[in-house]
């Protein structure tokens, strides 16, 4: 140090300071964006992980109780659990493989995991074929559940397909590395599914359950833009006009009961005209799974709620 005068020694020192200050911030400011990143442990088509930020000023300012019953890939309901830690959280949907899927992470996320990464080591193509053929229903519930996730980390684009009798159709997909095991997201989702009410069951059956003041977010398989280049087949079951329908009825009455609801939808004439008695928002959503390349991009679609939303808030 004899050849550093007291100033050059001083400026040295506030440099040194300075680089530990922004390494500081720099840590925060990831651990703040770690613990808000938002987890997930499927691909799913329409899936809400991208839109959370348009969707924040639409969310009630407290949650009490939450219900969500098209609970695809959970990216609200895990947005929900973070921000505003409801005392009460039910999730639901007729999709028996889905919610198997949601019980197993919640109560044997260890094994799940060990069995994903016995999936990760043998994944080729005859793998795959074979593990498509293969009967969920004579698995255990933690097979069931690795089956699910592997096959939709792995089969084309991501998709989620059965046929009319209820078999998963999806071709392999070309994946160099497909993400089939997930540890860290799995293990944090466990810990956020504690607590929470998981249940197969169709949308109706939340008029019998829901209660005054609570929130309850409705993501349906979408009305088709274009009739016949919609996906809706996530069971064996379509959802078209009449369940649409059905769908507003159960809205209304949930309405009249005085729950607060929120519901996604395609920006179309027909689901415009079905909730015209009600706030209709926008946002924009990229269209993410399409087996139409074609398809892809930006896209408007509706957010509608029962509750008035503030206009600095609307503007997004």
């Amino acid at each position: 140090m004899k050849d550093v005068s007291i100033n050059g020694f001083q400026e040295m020192m506030e440099s040194q300071l300075s680089v530990q200050n922004a390494n500081l911030l720099i840590g925060i400011f990831q651990e703040k964006i770690r613990k808000n990143k938002m987890v997930g442990f499927i691909k799913w088509a329409g899936g809400k992980k991208q839109l959370l930020k348009q969707f924040k000023p639409y969310f009630p300012k407290k949650i009490n109780r939450y219900f969500e019953v098209f609970i695809g890939g959970g990216a609200v309901l895990f947005y929900i659990i973070k921000t505003y830690k409801p005392k009460y959280i039910f999730i639901s949907d007729i999709n028996e493989e889905l919610i198997n899927c949601y019980n197993v992470i919640k109560e044997d996320v260890e094994e799940l995991i060990k069995l994903l990464k016995e999936y990760k080591k043998k994944h080729n193509k005859e793998v795959y074929y074979e593990v498509r053929a293969e009967d969920p229903k004579l698995l255990s519930n933690t097979s069931r559940a690795g089956r699910f996730i592997y096959l939709n980390k792995t089969c084309f684009n991501g998709l989620y397909r059965v046929n009319s009798k209820g078999g998963f159709n999806v071709p392999i997909g070309s994946y160099k590395a497909p993400s089939i095991v997930m540890e860290k997201e799995l293990r944090e989702i466990s810990k956020l599914l504690k607590g929470v009410k998981i249940k197969v069951m169709s949308f109706e059956n939340i008029i019998k359950i829901a209660k005054k003041g609570d929130f309850i977010y409705f993501d349906p398989p979408y009305y088709p833009i274009k009739k016949g280049k919609s996906f809706t087949t996530y069971t064996k079951g379509n959802f078209l006009e009449k369940e649409q329908e059905q769908l507003k009825d159960v809205f209304s009455k949930l309405d009249k009961k005085g729950c607060n609801i929120m519901l996604s939808n395609s920006d179309t004439k027909f689901i415009k005209d079905l909730y015209e008695d009600y706030n209709i928002n926008f946002v924009q959503a990229n269209r993410m799974i399409n087996c139409d390349g074609n398809g892809r991009g930006k896209i408007n679609e509706v957010v509608v709620t029962n509750y008035k939303i503030k206009e600095t808030q609307n503007k997004l």
